[in-house]
């Protein structure tokens, strides 16, 4: 389980591609002193397990659901993801409840530019456009975001200066993929 307050901006250092399955090397920076092997780590919102570590370095695995459902499967050398580590009985809760199990990737529709302000409005698919409503959570890229509106094939959240410093969202174009996991609570009520 985790909030969607990221806690570092990770590298991606290499990615091998195998049958059925992505091993893909992430620069964890001072975050990896904390991960062990077998962790849970949220990377780009995808809940992944740490398989090995060398120095800040940390490796996962996806397999073959991870590959089709999330954005991850576009990974390269050199981009950034988006880090954070698994809620302990001691951490803080900042964000909402966010699972890591990604719903479906989105694509930046567009994306408004103003002092001090962004508005990225991303596609969604009919199946989870439901459990979206105004001023609601989502989690984009593993970021807790606020919902601003709700279209019938899109929605739009508005980003503040610090999420952008804090995070690969200021890096993101229109036709950019992005992970969205909607929110847990609103999907029990609605089933």
């Amino acid at each position: 389980m985790f909030t969607g307050i990221i806690g570092q901006r990770g590298i991606v250092k290499s990615v091998q591609r195998r049958n059925n399955l992505i091993v893909v090397q992430v620069d964890a920076g001072p975050l990896a002193k904390d991960i062990q092997l077998g962790d849970s780590v949220a990377v780009n919102g995808v809940c992944l397990t740490a398989a090995a570590k060398k120095g800040k370095v940390v490796s996962f695995d996806m397999m073959k659901e991870t590959i089709a459902k999330t954005s991850l499967r576009d990974a390269a050398a050199g981009s950034a993801v988006n880090l954070e580590l698994a809620l302990t009985a001691k951490s803080r809760f900042g964000g909402h409840f966010v699972t890591g199990h990604v719903d479906e990737a989105g694509t930046i529709k567009a994306i408004e530019r103003k002092p001090n302000w962004v508005a990225m409005t991303i596609t969604v698919s009919k199946a989870n456009r439901k459990y979206l409503v105004p001023k609601g959570s989502v989690t984009i890229d593993g970021i807790s975001l606020t919902i601003g509106k709700v279209g019938k094939r899109d929605f739009s959240v508005y980003l503040i200066p610090y999420t952008l410093k804090v995070t690969n969202l200021s890096a993101k174009k229109s036709g950019d993929a992005v992970n969205i996991e909607t929110d847990i609570l609103a999907k029990y009520m609605l089933q």
